[in-house]
């Protein structure tokens, strides 16, 4: 422990939601940033062919970049959490604003609910709530996202959704060398930094951490990671997951994200694989937030070890 750094939170071993099966009911929120209600309409439309959904009949609200003010989106996402009806919660889209809503939503609501959180990107945020909660979740497509998802997003959307085994992936780039097991966790890179220094940042202690971005230049990234490293965040996660890093052009310097990513988590002494299909390009593959997962970044492999 950094001498002088506040201590985290407690590590919390996440729970398993119930798996869910044709029919079930979802509750479509958006917690973050509005959109057009045609794109929400195709992913509704495929969603309908296989489950019951549901939504607020106020979803479609705006003020300025929020889908409705703080206290509407609060109301929503209480009310998806505590309908005994509803199986699992998926956003809208991500964007900006889950962080506002934060302080608002309890770990002990989110428990006692124990149902998945589904979403990427800003959805980061509540992947770190349910984290705090011990409720595993999903990092996958959102419903605006759905309704042009290739098969194989949707696909594997289903897989994880519905508790179906998961094959391991391989193939991926090995960038240091090695093998850990832990509970997946993470997300977009931006919205865990957001977090520092607030009580909603999650223990990372144990973690096999995915990070992702978009729109990052590569000397933003490394701002961003040293963050992380200098606030002992990243001490105690056994391994890391890089996923998509879109529109992060080198700049006149010539610098990479990718060798700033090798650079940075490079020193932490554990493995890391790039190549992740998560994240904000294609494909965005669903992956279990909470379950437990084994390494082998020597191989190219990431083994799901539970749904």
């Amino acid at each position: 422990m950094t001498p002088g750094r506040p201590r985290p939170p407690g590590r919390v071993t996440a729970g398993r939601p119930k798996p869910l099966g044709v029919g079930a009911t979802l509750a479509v929120v958006a917690p973050s940033s509005s959109f057009e209600p045609e794109g929400l309409e195709a992913g509704l439309s495929w969603l309908r062919q296989r489950y019951r959904v549901v939504h607020a009949p106020d979803i479609l609200q705006r003020q300025g970049y929020f889908a409705g003010d703080d206290g509407r989106r609060i109301r929503e996402l209480r009310e998806a959490l505590d309908d005994p009806g509803v199986d699992a919660i998926l956003a809208a889209r991500g964007g900006y604003g889950a962080t506002r809503i934060l302080p608002a939503i309890t770990p002990e609501r989110v428990r006692a609910a124990a149902k998945p959180i589904v979403g990427f990107s800003d959805i980061t945020a509540l992947h770190a709530l349910w984290a705090r909660a011990g409720v595993g979740s999903l990092h996958a497509p959102m419903a605006v996202a759905l309704g042009s998802a290739s098969p194989e997003e949707r696909q594997a959307f289903i897989a994880a959704l519905e508790g179906q085994p998961l094959s391991a992936w391989t193939g991926l780039s090995c960038v240091v060398p090695g093998r850990a097991r832990g509970r997946l966790l993470g997300g977009n890179l931006a919205v865990l930094c957001a977090l520092l220094g607030t009580p909603q940042m999650p223990s990372l202690e144990g973690a096999v951490l995915l990070l992702e971005d978009v729109g990052e230049r590569p000397y933003r990234v490394d701002r961003m990671l040293t963050s992380l490293l200098q606030s002992g965040s990243l001490e105690g996660v056994r391994a890391l997951l890089l996923g998509h890093f879109t529109q992060a052009a080198a700049g006149v310097d010539g610098v990479s994200v990718e060798a700033v990513l090798a650079e940075r988590l490079g020193t932490l002494g554990v493995p890391v694989l790039s190549g992740v299909p998560a994240g904000h390009g294609s494909p965005n593959l669903s992956l279990p937030l909470g379950a437990e997962v084994s390494v082998d970044a020597g191989a190219g492999k990431l083994r799901f070890e539970e749904g």
